[in-house]
């Protein structure tokens, strides 16, 4: 492959197909649960597994999440749809056909808005959401022989079609970042990709910029990763720019991602709708969804994402980068909030939640429910310094001490006697002991170079272990240094 390759004569044409798992305790159409890691083939019941005679019943929940996703993606709601039955055959498949939906979906033509550094801000419009049980797993990696694992057969899956208006791998993968938000912002999704409760096809086509026709499509599969879809959309891309540059022809084919080579390997000829028989499920009645259940789902939708980054940068006054960090995963987001009802400095509770705090989870491989210091003592260790009992050095000393013990900071700095020295008194026999013992800092400090005073203050420092209020430090020594000038 070659990555070097010239891709401005050409635009790529992208849509993504996005199964996101609903957090429902029992499948679609039946009782069993959908609970991950449970032993093989334990989780399933003759309705699951397609036994003759058998009834599905659907499950009001997956409903209302379905209709949840579209009004927070600004879809319209359709009142009447119905189920399909998609035909084929493969050995995870017991039933021989999915339950899905075609014709009549539950959701269309919503939108995710979207912002990248090289093509600034864009809407992606959203075809379709519609409601299906998800397949079993062939596994393939035990030996000669494949295994199939059903549990997973009946657990309800909402599909997310985006339209083919993504124009990059970087808005794919934005585009992709905003949706997994949006689905753990409402609760109906845990977006863990390598257990598969979402995941990603991506359908990809090239075309001479300026031409209004579409190329020949193809369809990636397999990505675990956000990363991993963005590497193989720009993959493909380069690879159909070589083929068609060499004079070739892209085949309309499924092609699966292999993440440690780097490279997408064809699978099988892509099939099209007409391929899988579609017809109205017999044993489903039509989904209605009146104006009054519409009105109580949407009274239960929560603070979407762009409603909260926008409460972060006009209430809370933060950065509209700032506000981007912490908005992006929920529980972050009411961490913070849960710290500004104890301080009025939100940005600096920002600013360690953005760095402290971000770094022990990511070091330390946690979420931030699991984060031991409360929100309401990192609100006091900041009003600590705010009020000038610490300084900022001390604060980062003790911090550590917050997370292993739990302890408030006011304790830690009872305990170890921190409480920063404001006193003149206390501190000006430090500053006269640090001038005179300091003469070459001295000398260059009188001789016009001011910066000089930053080694002072250092020493200070030093001396009084970090409690030495660095602001008063700094004022004490400018003012005995200056009055030396005139001496």
């Amino acid at each position: 492959m070659n990555y070097g390759i010239d891709l401005r004569n050409y635009e790529a044409v992208i849509g993504l197909e996005v199964h996101a798992q609903l957090s429902t305790d029992t499948k679609i159409f039946c009782g069993c649960s959908t609970k991950f890691g449970n032993p093989a083939n334990s989780n399933v019941c003759p309705v699951c597994l397609g036994h003759p005679g058998v009834l599905p019943v659907l499950n009001k929940k997956v409903v209302e999440y379905s209709v949840m996703m579209g009004m927070a993606t600004g879809s319209r709601i359709n009142e009447n749809s119905i189920f399909a039955r998609k035909n084929y055959f493969y050995p995870d498949l017991p039933k021989g056909y999915q339950i899905s939906q075609f014709e009549l979906p539950i959701c269309e033509d919503g939108v995710i808005k979207i912002s990248t550094e090289e093509r600034g801000a864009k809407e992606i419009r959203i075809k379709r959401i519609h409601m299906e049980e998800d397949a079993g797993k062939s596994i393939h990696d035990r030996g000669y022989d494949t295994h199939v694992d059903v549990n997973r057969c009946g657990v309800p899956l909402i599909e997310i079609v985006s339209e083919p208006d993504i124009s990059s791998p970087e808005e794919a993968y934005e585009y992709l970042t905003k949706l997994k938000q949006i689905l753990l912002y409402l609760d109906i999704c845990d977006g863990n990709m390598e257990e598969g409760s979402l995941r990603c096809d991506a359908n990809i086509s090239i075309r001479p910029v300026g031409q209004k026709e579409l190329g020949t499509r193809t369809e990636v599969k397999n990505m675990n990763s956000f990363r991993n879809v963005e590497k193989a959309i720009r993959f493909e891309i380069e690879r159909q720019t070589e083929l068609v540059d060499d004079g070739g022809k892209v085949v309309q084919e499924t092609l699966l991602w292999n993440a440690d080579l780097n490279e997408a390997f064809p699978m099988r000829g892509k099939e099209e709708s007409h391929d899988y028989r579609y017809f109205p499920d017999p044993d489903l009645v039509k989904v209605v969804v009146d104006e009054k259940w519409k009105e109580g789902l949407k009274e239960r939708l929560p603070e979407l994402p762009a409603e909260k980054m926008e409460k972060f940068v006009n209430v809370y006054n933060l950065p509209e980068y700032d506000a981007s960090i912490l908005t992006l995963e929920l529980e972050v987001a009411k961490y913070f909030e849960e710290c500004v009802k104890y301080t009025k400095d939100t940005k600096s509770v920002s600013n360690w939640v953005m760095t402290e705090i971000l770094k022990y989870l990511n070091e330390n491989k946690v979420s931030i429910a699991q984060f031991p210091a409360t929100p309401e003592n990192l609100a006091k260790l900041v009003n600590l310094i705010n009020d000038r009992t610490i300084s900022g050095k001390i604060a980062k000393d003790i911090f550590p001490e917050m997370i292993q013990g739990g302890k408030s900071p006011e304790v830690i700095v009872k305990e170890k006697n921190l409480v920063q020295i404001s006193d003149d008194s206390v501190l000006e026999p430090v500053i006269d002991e640090i001038i005179a013992t300091s003469e070459k800092e001295v000398k260059t400090y009188l001789a016009g170079k001011e910066k000089a005073i930053g080694a002072l203050v250092g020493k200070a420092m030093k001396a009084t272990k970090g409690k030495a209020n660095p602001q008063m430090v700094n004022k004490l020594l400018k003012e005995k240094l200056e009055a030396m000038k005139t001496a």
